[in-house]
């Protein structure tokens, strides 16, 4: 009877142990979530995370040591924890992982960087604005040579002008690198150059050229000066690990 009872006790506290807490608004404490954020610095060795839509998270808990870069992109792994008590953010959150994603400006295309800027073939696989960047899903061939360029740019050359939407291209250099493997990347554009004054939102217009030669036009709202769209979670990919491949 006493081996029973032990045995009963033993496994009712198991369960209690890996049962999910809950916060006071109903929320796992075992839940898990993915976003992309824009790192913000907040003083040394301090920073907090602002999503897409506008939300902004303070880490309050968690065991990875990050270096935090101004504007960086981030894939954030957190758990909600808590509203925050500060005025300056909406939840207290633990941090499971954070993984870097190439973030860059767009540059201008020109004579001179014609040849290095490139043009081979790229597969989008999805392209659309959050907060402040254009975000690109992408697929490319890697051989191993050396890394390969990604850049998106304003083509100073092109006599083709929209009228209405500005005119940019998602460039790719291979390096005439060997096409032996299918490769996956993600990189983010800061598109806060691009805002015009008087205005609050601007038409982009993206053409990429494909793996068939054929050129496909993504047209795309940036809006800014204005309340955050609320996310859209769907199109978040699994996190692509920034790495050697391309840059």
């Amino acid at each position: 009877m006493k081996k029973t009872v032990l045995k009963i006790s033993i496994l009712l506290m198991g369960i209690l142990l890996s049962t999910p807490s809950c916060d006071d608004n109903g929320r796992s404490l075992g839940d898990i979530y993915i976003s992309i954020a824009t790192v913000v610095p907040e003083g040394e060795n301090a920073y907090s995370f602002l999503l897409d839509n506008g939300k902004r998270l303070w880490p309050a808990a968690g065991n990875v040591r990050y270096a935090p870069t101004r504007n960086r992109r981030v894939f954030l792994n957190y758990t909600i924890l808590w509203e925050s008590s500060g005025a300056n953010y909406d939840y207290d959150i633990k941090v499971n992982d954070v993984w870097n994603i190439l973030t860059k400006q767009a540059i201008e295309l020109n004579a001179e960087n014609r040849d290095s800027i490139g043009n081979d073939p790229v597969k989008v696989k999805e392209i659309w604005v959050g907060g402040d960047y254009l975000n690109v899903s992408f697929l490319f061939n890697y051989g191993g040579e050396r890394p390969h360029l990604i850049n998106l740019v304003r083509n100073t050359l092109s006599e083709e002008t929209s009228p209405e939407a500005i005119d940019l291209e998602f460039r790719h250099n291979a390096y005439q690198s060997r096409q032996t493997k299918l490769y996956e990347g993600f990189v983010c554009f800061d598109l806060k150059p691009f805002r015009v004054n008087d205005a609050n939102s601007v038409n982009l217009s993206i053409k990429v050229k494909g793996w068939n030669g054929e050129t496909t036009t993504y047209d795309v709202v940036y809006r800014y000066n204005q309340p955050a769209a609320e996310e859209t979670t769907a199109r978040i990919p699994t996190p692509v690990i920034s790495s050697n491949e391309y840059y």
